[in-house]
């Protein structure tokens, strides 16, 4: 199956990181979205109750990664791929991209961040 649901560039602010201003003033975040999912049904019956809604997946997304204050992009990100594949069951995978273009490193960067990909039928990492 290759059929995909994207959302790209949702703007957030959280209070992810290591360092103390992080978790106190918080920073701004962007989220991109791909969810893997049989659209042949919807595609032919014209009805939102054969996919998933755009707008609630946005807010589950929105929600597992404001919700909790992490350390780690990578946990932040995961929390996002849970909370999807856990609210969603058509959603058969899901990659997370998480970009933090204001990361506390002393360089010039453009943007750094994690993605990573979760399936329901993925063995599980212990």
């Amino acid at each position: 199956m290759t059929d995909t649901i994207f959302i790209t560039g949702l703007v957030t602010h959280a209070r992810h990181g290591v360092m103390a201003h992080e978790t106190e003033v918080g920073q701004r975040f962007v989220i991109d979205l791909e969810l893997i999912i049989d659209l042949s049904e919807s595609s032919r019956t014209d009805r939102l109750a054969d996919t998933v809604s755009y707008s609630n997946v946005v807010a589950t997304a929105e929600a597992a990664f404001t919700n909790t204050h992490y350390k780690l992009l990578e946990r932040a990100a995961g929390a996002v791929a849970d909370a999807i594949l856990s609210a969603f069951p058509r959603v058969s995978s899901v990659k997370v991209a998480v970009h933090k273009p204001h990361a506390p490193i002393a360089a010039i960067f453009e943007d750094v961040g994690v993605v990573l990909t979760r399936s329901r039928h993925s063995p599980s990492h212990g």
